[in-house]
């Protein structure tokens, strides 16, 4: 039986039912994800707290070469979101890459991607709350981060129980919040290096970028050992292959959102922060500290530094509430495979899957508990989590591409009327990158508590699946590797 078959277990009502029609997907959701929101979400999921908060360690660590982290890091991700695209354009699916790692390397794959990718969000929430509860101290320091990280944690958790068109919406204005402000800081940061106005006029410079001990002032090891932070702020751009089963035109909308990905990180990365570091030099940045707000205290700006921790704090909040929303989905595609409870499979009277939610909303409340007990780490450790969880959903992505395109070639699978360029051949490329990012975070003693858990959770993988096996042997009867995944 197919995912698409046992997903028509999965109705409105939780019931058995005919075809989809009208406005619902074949799986039973409801298409309430506009062009426009597909758009935005694309966007916003390029434009997280990784950049906003965690580029100011980045910054310390690598200095001006930070930005061709970014733009090196970026090059990668495009190429992980075209071989993504084709897969899409092959069969979208809002189980997306579970359902691919699925097909295409065998059940197992299918099943560790969809709860390592629930995992991801869980954990990526987790610091996301965090840096919403640091940037309410921008304005209130005296309220605990816990206080603030358990409210935003209760709001966002009812925009995602309604519906998906409320969901969307709210993402939507999160994002065009982000855009349009990062937009303006590049003009207010060229107009200060133009013309020479704030406090920070007479020392803006594009000089700044080298004339402090050079692009690498730190060396080429200590600017590559920012990769795995730079990677943390790319988690979510795969988010758009969650809503093609909610997107009302995907074969149109998903090509879209993806081919402007290289121009969303031109602007939005690549260049804001080389207009901030031409402004500011980039010893006076720190960790734990917005390199944004910091750029607009420096210029003498107290009224914009206190609107750009605004649109951080939304970005924080934008992030969290897409986690939500993936976190439901991911896990309907896992009870629809028979790989999570059936109740996790249900559909709200709002087409939601509200019981998924509730529960990833639950484990997300672990980081109110470590904004409780390590506020001052509690990002560091959730980020390298995610991180290490990203990369795998990113490998899954790539090899299952692979794998598609071995079966093209071979003629036993229909091709997609959205190819990758290159074929596989920058979809290995990629591999050997997240490789390299891998062996970076195994080096660096802080990050490599992700390891550790990474390892843990992979025996709480193998030992769920052996019980699956036991208990439905029917679920992994096709646990073996595809016809085409080897044809050549």
């Amino acid at each position: 039986m197919t995912s698409a078959q046992v997903d028509k277990e999965y109705r409105g009502d939780g019931t058995a039912g005919g075809p989809a029609g009208g406005g619902t997907s074949e799986e039973g959701y409801e298409r309430g994800l506009g062009s426009r929101q597909v758009q935005m979400i694309a966007i916003g999921g390029a434009i997280g707290v990784g950049l906003f908060m965690g580029a100011g360690a980045n910054i310390a660590k690598a200095g001006p070469s930070i930005i061709l982290m970014y733009a090196l890091a970026g090059v990668v991700i495009f190429f992980i979101m075209r071989a993504l695209g084709e897969l899409l354009l092959y069969r979208p699916v809002s189980g997306s890459f579970a359902e691919y790692a699925r097909e295409f390397l065998g059940p197992f794959f299918g099943f560790a991607t969809g709860w390592t990718y629930w995992l991801m969000w869980v954990v990526t929430g987790m610091a996301e709350l965090t840096a919403a509860a640091i940037y309410i101290h921008f304005w209130f320091p005296e309220i605990p981060q816990w206080v603030s990280a358990l409210v935003f944690l209760v709001v966002l958790f009812g925009v995602n129980l309604i519906s998906v068109k409320i969901f969307g919406e709210v993402e939507f204005w999160f994002s065009m919040i982000k855009v349009t402000a990062i937009i303006g800081m590049i003009v207010i940061g060229l107009g200060v290096l133009t013309l020479g106005f704030s406090d920070a006029g007479d020392t803006a410079s594009a000089s700044n970028l080298w004339a402090h001990d050079g692009i690498f002032p730190n060396g080429i090891g200590s600017s590559l050992m920012t990769l795995q932070g730079v990677m943390f702020a790319y988690l979510a751009v795969e988010l758009v292959g969650v809503t093609a089963g909610e997107s009302e035109n995907p074969e149109k909308t998903l090509p879209k959102a993806i081919n402007t990905l290289p121009w969303r990180i031109i602007v939005f990365y690549v260049g804001a922060l080389t207009v901030i570091l031409a402004v500011v030099k980039w010893t006076e940045f720190s960790a734990g500290a917005s390199p944004f707000v910091h750029a607009f205290e420096k210029m003498g700006i107290p009224l914009a530094a206190g609107i750009v921790n605004f649109v951080v704090l939304t970005a924080a909040l934008s992030s969290c509430n897409s986690g939500m929303y993936s976190t439901g989905r991911m896990l309907r595609d896992l009870a629809a495979n028979s790989e999570a409870p059936k109740l996790f499979g249900k559909l709200n009277s709002r087409k939601t899957p509200a019981f998924g939610i509730t529960v990833s909303v639950a484990l997300m409340g672990i980081g109110v508990v470590l904004n409780y007990i390590v506020p001052e780490k509690a990002f560091g450790y959730v980020t390298s989590v995610a991180t290490a969880a990203g990369i795998w959903t990113w490998m899954m992505i790539l090899i299952s591409h692979i794998r598609y395109r071995r079966g093209v070639r071979a003629g036993l699978l229909p091709a997609s009327s959205f190819p990758a360029p290159g074929g596989s051949v920058f979809s290995w490329v990629a591999v050997g990158f997240l490789a390299l990012v891998t062996c970076l975070i195994a080096y660096d003693k802080d990050a490599r508590v992700s390891l550790y858990v990474g390892a843990v959770w992979a025996i709480c993988l193998v030992i769920g699946w052996q019980y699956l096996k036991r208990r439905a042997p029917r679920t992994a009867a096709g646990d073996s590797t595809p016809e085409y995944a080897s044809a050549e």
